[in-house]
């Protein structure tokens, strides 16, 4: 009976010090809106967007938003201005995914002109350039592009340029927990030949070569999706432009010693 006791005492220490080990660790709760495709001549476009605005106001302890590319319908800069202008409105910090429907040297909004817009309307943007980083409570956040701008197409495509340059940043933060945030998915959450990423075995090769990333979070697909993959939780998320509208909310919290936790959470709502 005592050798009972004994043992019901110790896992209630250790549960108790499970828990003080996570709320010790750092933690970061942000929102992934994906696809927007936004068409400022579609009315019910621009009512869609604010109630997206006011809903993510409304949501509490959000470090910061997301935008997982295709955020206009095609690559026009008035989409881009008008867009931002209504997210603008968003009370966290804000952050830029180009996608494929995004950016068009033909239709003259090549990525510098993206980029240089959405600086335009926000002049703390991080993006000045389409492969960036950025911090939020301990955790190193890496913006990594796939789009084409010349010859667009639904095809992914990471160069061998931003590979390269995403070896380095995470050799160079291999201390640091890493969130991946990308349009084109690396594992397909549906069989689409026509979305399908070139050579993402290539880049998959790279992420298994390192520990410190935790996810992938990726849109594009239109379809929710989520697994693991060597210790990497890769995360497709819905279209916000297709009905019901969805958001999705994020959650990392790094427990310190063990392994950090990935919540998810896809918010629906109603107009």
């Amino acid at each position: 009976m005592r050798k009972f006791l004994s043992l019901i005492f110790l896992i209630f220490l250790l549960l108790i010090s499970s828990q003080e080990v996570f709320a010790k660790g750092k933690s970061v709760r942000f929102i992934q809106v994906s696809d927007v495709h936004y068409v400022p001549e579609n009315e019910q476009a621009g009512v869609w967007l604010k109630k997206l605005v006011k809903e993510i106001n409304g949501t509490e302890n959000v470090d910061f938003v997301v935008f997982t590319g295709d955020n206009i319908d095609s690559p026009n800069p008035q989409y881009l201005h008008s867009f931002l202008k209504i997210v603008g409105k968003i009370d966290r910090p804000c952050y830029f995914v180009i996608g494929n429907h995004d950016v068009s040297t033909n239709a003259k909004l090549s990525k510098s002109r993206y980029l240089d817009i959405i600086r335009y309307h926000n002049w703390f943007s991080r993006a000045w350039k389409p492969n960036y980083t950025f911090k939020k409570n301990g955790f190193l956040f890496v913006v990594v592009d796939g789009a084409k701008e010349i010859i667009p197409g639904p095809n992914g495509y990471y160069k061998q340029d931003t590979l390269a340059w995403l070896d380095k940043v995470l050799t160079k933060n291999k201390k640091k927990q890493v969130i991946i945030l990308q349009h084109f998915p690396l594992i397909e959450p549906r069989k689409m030949t026509s979305h399908k990423t070139y050579m993402a075995e290539r880049y998959l090769e790279l992420l298994d070569k390192h520990e410190n990333v935790i996810a992938v979070v990726a849109g594009h697909y239109h379809t929710n999706h989520e697994i693991m993959r060597n210790g990497v939780y890769h995360i497709s998320s819905p279209a916000f432009a297709e009905e019901p509208h969805y958001f999705k909310v994020i959650e990392v919290v790094d427990g310190q010693n063990l392994l950090p936790m990935i919540f998810t959470q896809l918010r629906e709502f109603d107009l």
